[in-house]
């Protein structure tokens, strides 16, 4: 019968004598799980991906309105970064098992309802709606993904990145007031404009939409925007627009 010495020598290997654990781990608990917050961030979601699909229409639209080639190819362009955007919620949507068309129609009309309301007289004014107008709703939803689950959070940010020609806009919004400074009036007002009617485009999607409106507000796990945030919020986004008016030569 063999000691308990020798049943203990250190030279065999340490597991040999333990059997194996093949207890599952436990699941990771994810804010997703929560069916509210899920909601919410499907209608998120949802709402960016018509977001972008919308901007690149309309961009490609405004191409057709440029005086050349160049400036044809750089909205055009502009367009195609808008599409990819979209692709990346659009893959988002489908990996939660969500149709991403569902969740993005809802959404038609709010969106029918700003760009018909915006819709650019020339070039020029199309050229300022794509730099300001999606620099604010960038702005905003940037400020909702400070709130988010990292995934979402990460996704979010990822797809307000710009499009790489916010030059080329700059150039051609200075030139054009250069050229002629009675044009500086009259696009500082159609920024303006943009920036009254995305404001209201924002506290409407907030206000129809229960579960988007309850992630902002969070809850025990997610928590969200009191009002003092909310009132914060809407400082920096409009700083953020003086200061996107001031590159284009523009008084806000």
């Amino acid at each position: 019968m063999a000691s308990h010495a020798e049943s203990s020598d250190p030279s065999a290997p340490e597991d040999a004598a333990a059997p194996p654990d093949d207890t599952p781990a436990a699941p990771v608990a994810s804010a997703l799980d929560d069916p509210e917050y899920r909601r919410g961030v499907v209608e998120l979601l949802g709402v960016l991906a018509f977001g972008e699909i919308s901007a690149c229409e309309r961009l490609v639209a405004d191409s057709q309105m440029a005086p050349d080639l160049r400036s044809k190819v750089e909205v055009a362009t502009m367009a195609a970064a808008e599409f990819d955007h979209f692709e990346v919620l659009r893959d988002r949507l489908v990996e939660m098992g969500e149709d991403p068309f569902d969740a993005m129609e809802p959404f038609a009309g709010t969106f029918g309802d700003f760009h018909r309301k915006t819709k650019p007289a020339d070039f020029l004014e199309g050229l300022v709606k794509a730099f300001v107008g999606d620099g604010l709703a960038a702005d905003f939803y940037r400020e909702i993904a400070a709130y988010l689950d990292p995934v979402t959070r990460t996704t979010v940010i990822d797809t307000l990145s710009g499009t790489g020609h916010s030059e080329f806009v700059v150039e051609q919004v200075r030139a054009a007031i250069e050229a002629d400074p009675r044009v500086g009036g009259r696009l500082a007002l159609w920024g303006r404009r943009l920036m009254g009617e995305a404001l209201r485009q924002a506290q409407t999607l907030v206000a129809e939409r229960d579960a988007l409106s309850a992630v902002l507000v969070g809850g025990v796990e997610t928590p969200g925007l009191d009002l003092t945030a909310i009132s914060r919020m809407f400082t920096r986004i409009t700083e953020a627009h003086t200061e996107r008016m001031a590159r284009l030569g523009l008084a806000a």
